[in-house]
């Protein structure tokens, strides 16, 4: 990777099992077009950020939880500040009070660069629009336009699976850029 980049959004290949067991849960296997990384592996990741930046990082519902996004993102040289919730509008498998019908996104900071707006420190909830033909783990366009709105560039997606105009991209299945 090259560059000092303002803005960062990462969604890491968190490793999660293929299959989870009874009880609600998911039974039948997961297939995910990606190779999944350890927690150690992201982490020792050399993250090109500017000296003041943002993170926006995308974790899994046990990652957030448990403290792993949190420590992603010192180990980056972030700061947890927030977090926005990412509602789905087709969530996942599970029992009607345990579904899986977000995701998290951790927010951190580098340095002291102000945010366009301070209250995306706090936790916010958006819908996901419906989207045919959506490229898992495609980052929603809605989550990008309010990452502009309120992060400067220059601007990096870690672990893109798709270009847009003015993000260099970055990962195995990156559609080009850095």
């Amino acid at each position: 990777m090259i560059g000092s980049y303002a803005t960062i959004i990462a969604d890491p290949p968190w490793e999660i099992s293929s299959r989870i067991g009874a009880g609600g849960r998911r039974s039948r296997e997961t297939v995910v077009p990606y190779s999944f990384m350890s927690v150690d592996a992201i982490c020792a990741l050399d993250v090109p950020a500017a000296d003041n930046a943002h993170l926006f990082l995308w974790c899994t519902r046990k990652v957030f939880r448990e403290g792993i996004g949190a420590r992603v993102a010192r180990a980056w040289g972030f700061e947890p500040c927030g977090e926005v919730i990412w509602g789905l509008r087709n969530p996942g498998i599970g029992s009607a009070f345990l579904m899986n019908d977000h995701e998290p996104v951790l927010i951190a900071r580098r340095g002291s660069l102000p945010f366009g707006d301070e209250r995306i420190g706090g936790v916010h909830f958006w819908k996901q629009p419906y989207a045919h033909g959506k490229i898992h783990p495609a980052k929603p366009e809605g989550f990008m336009d309010m990452v502009e709105q309120v992060s400067p560039g220059p601007y990096l997606e870690m672990f893109s699976r798709r270009a847009r105009l003015g993000w260099d991209t970055w990962g195995d299945q990156s559609l080009g850029g850095v």
